[in-house]
């Protein structure tokens, strides 16, 4: 389980196709971690394979063909910068939002405009996952608890505002229009939905 408070933003070293899925190898940021520990790279919840610590230290997680499917981390190129989130404590805060690390698809930024020192981006997202949000919920986006500002037309687009440390301590601050970030909705939605749902049908 993840918070969405982005702890780190590492480097792509280098990726190596293997028989089925990638592995994918980051500069370490952490130091000593432990084989086997979650990590959540962009929102997507990974499996430590093996570390080394020091200043070139590194990081390896394999990803399998599902999760390349799924997510954005088979599009990351050597050089570029991914979100990292280490597993929740049972002692530390939650400062953002319940994230599992399970991403539902992908959401495209479809425009990004400063507002003062925030900064405003919005996003279209597949109308089966829009049903899941609400204005002043949240919403996990590359791993980055975001709160939504407001649902557009024609139901599956929205905005959000991004504060200073948000757009400088994660990878926001180099994305583009046209970019597709990792998405996962609130999976407390999911929950509701389906308790209800035998009760709708009725």
């Amino acid at each position: 389980m993840f918070t969405g408070i982005i702890t780190a933003v590492a480097p792509l070293l280098r990726a190596e196709p293997q028989a089925a899925g990638t592995r994918l190898v980051f500069g370490n940021p952490y130091g000593k971690l432990e084989i086997g520990e979650s990590i959540a790279i962009n929102g997507a919840c990974m499996t430590v394979e093996t570390f080394s610590e020091g200043s070139t230290g590194e990081v390896a997680f394999f990803v399998s063909p599902e999760s390349l499917r799924r997510t954005n981390l088979g599009a990351i190129a050597p050089g570029a910068f991914a979100n990292l989130e280490r597993a929740l404590l049972a002692s530390q805060r939650l400062s953002g939002h319940i994230v599992q690390g399970h991403v539902d698809g992908l959401a495209t930024l479809s425009s990004m405009s400063r507002e003062g020192d925030a900064w405003r981006l919005e996003f279209e997202l597949p109308a089966e996952l829009a049903r899941y949000c609400v204005e002043k919920g949240s919403i996990c986006l590359d791993g980055i608890s975001l709160t939504i500002n407001q649902i557009l037309e024609p139901g599956n687009r929205l905005w959000i505002q991004v504060i200073p440390h948000t757009w400088q301590q994660t990878n926001l601050h180099v994305r583009k229009a046209g970019d597709r970030l990792n998405l996962e909705v609130d999976i407390l939605a999911k929950y509701i939905e389906g308790l209800c749902r035998p009760h709708l049908a009725r």
